[in-house]
């Protein structure tokens, strides 16, 4: 097996824990104590950005490596790398203002999607394959 989606997925990883510390530090920074995770709103978007970034983990992670496995690794990896850049550029966006998440949200969603039509597809075809 290719290390490539191993990779795509540590880097995907590394991002979820910079975006986690991110929160810790917008808590001192805004004097938001725990558990509170409300308040200050440029507190808000950190949180938005760590708890959506969680959430799209969930179907980004499976998608990669099913689309590696069965389609290909390199274009697995490669799609799965601008789901980083992506996430990353929502991440820095979200964090100026609300307005500026646009791009990077737009960019992740794209990867994600054709990561999902692509393993869809092929593992639809497999299965057709096997009732005839």
């Amino acid at each position: 097996m290719s290390p490539w989606p191993g990779l795509v997925t540590v880097f995907a990883l590394a991002l979820y824990f910079v975006l986690t510390i991110n929160v810790g530090r917008a808590r001192a920074k805004y004097g938001v104590p725990v558990p509170q995770m409300s308040g200050n709103p440029d507190f808000e978007r950190v949180v938005r950005v760590h708890y959506n970034t969680l959430e799209q983990l969930v179907f980004f992670l499976p998608l990669l490596w099913i689309f590696s496995l069965y389609i290909d690794p390199i274009w697995g990896s490669a799609i799965g790398a601008i789901w980083v850049i992506g996430r990353g550029l929502y991440a820095w966006g979200y964090y100026q203002a609300t307005e500026k998440r646009g791009p990077g949200f737009a960019i992740a969603s794209l990867s994600g999607m054709i990561l999902l039509l692509g393993s869809l597809i092929k593992l639809g075809l497999l299965a057709f394959k096997t009732l005839v």
